[in-house]
């Protein structure tokens, strides 16, 4: 198969969470992809889906950018492979960062896509999502949602850059999010949330945070989670005192990027696979997964196997009748 000039694929074998297993038969999932999202855009994005599409053989890619960057993504594929591939480049016709972003929104909106994948801007990308496809009941501001592997397993963090000056309700919302996340995705039963702070004693933190947990203790929080307390930084690479810890956006995005470069050079606790730097936006009516602006390619192939994954799991409906019904309780 000849390679395209845009985005070469490295050699060597590479792991993507999320991928199907050799034995599964996934059914298909129709992924829309900003190839203008990214400071190595459209070469990283074009890279990113050769690699998802040829580990995935039910992938379907709709392309949402410049003809020539969705030219070279079916280079690099065989001619019977090209049904698989739509591309979605009137929509972006001065080929801006915005327009691709914002087309690929459309798409999704629109039923041509199930799922989209952007390293984009995440300011852009969280308006047009939360305009576009709206927000859930309740839902002020939507949180970005990524998955780190701990000694003790999994742990969703929450927001990661979103929200990055939120108040106590929205803090709030973010546990019933997380929680849902955990119940629906790691099958966690009544998930474990934890407020990320400076300590744990009773009072560590700034005023949002020494207010948060008399609201985090009465909150009606779904699939049997429940408050536990404050935990520090710590308790996220171990993951022993929470399953779900919510922080502001600023903070989270911090921690989450240092800890990424840390497992990227010695490794994740407990032997895990480096997780996806990919993160999920809950709280819109839709699946919309953000990567990093500077995202590699196999990191931007994590994320349409995520998106591929939660799409084929029907995870944000799962997650949305959570929260509904909380919602619908809590006012009645």
């Amino acid at each position: 198969m000849t390679r395209p000039t845009f985005g070469r694929v490295s050699p060597g074998p590479w792991r993507t969470t999320g991928s199907p297993a050799p034995d599964q038969e996934p059914a298909t999932a129709r992924i829309a992809v900003d190839l203008l999202g990214g400071d190595q855009a459209p070469a990283v994005v074009v890279d990113g889906a050769l690699r998802a599409f040829q580990a995935d053989p039910a992938l379907h890619l709709l392309l949402v950018g410049p003809a020539e960057a969705a030219g070279a993504v079916l280079a690099g594929l065989d001619e019977a492979q090209h049904p698989r591939v739509r591309t979605l480049s009137e929509a972006v016709a001065q080929e801006t960062p915005d327009f691709a972003v914002r087309g690929a929104v459309r798409a999704l909106a629109q039923g041509e896509a199930d799922a989209l994948v952007s390293a984009g801007n995440t300011a852009d990308l969280v308006l047009a999502a939360a305009r576009t496809l709206g927000r859930w009941p309740g839902v002020r501001r939507p949180a970005l949602t990524a998955v780190l592997p701990t000694e003790a397993g999994r742990l969703v963090l929450l927001d990661v850059g979103s929200a990055v000056d939120p108040d106590g309700p929205t803090l709030v919302m973010h546990a019933r999010l997380g929680s849902a996340y955990a119940a629906v995705m790691h099958d966690v039963a009544e998930p474990r949330v934890g407020l990320l702070t400076i300590g744990t004693e009773q009072g560590k933190g700034d005023r949002l945070r020494r207010a948060l947990p008399a609201l985090l203790t009465e909150a009606d929080l779904p699939a049997g989670a429940r408050y536990v307390g404050l935990v520090e930084g710590n308790d996220v690479v171990t993951g022993g005192p929470a399953d779900v810890v919510i922080v502001d956006g600023f903070t989270g995005n911090i921690l989450l990027k240092g800890l990424e470069t840390a497992y990227a050079r010695l490794g994740p606790p407990g032997g895990a696979d480096p997780p996806p730097r990919a993160a999920l936006l809950l709280g819109v009516d839709g699946t919309v997964v953000v990567c990093h602006g500077a995202a590699s390619g196999q990191d931007l192939a994590a994320g349409i196997a995520l998106a591929a994954r939660l799409h084929r799991r029907a995870a944000v409906a799962a997650m949305l009748a959570l929260i509904t019904h909380i919602e619908v309780s809590h006012d009645g």
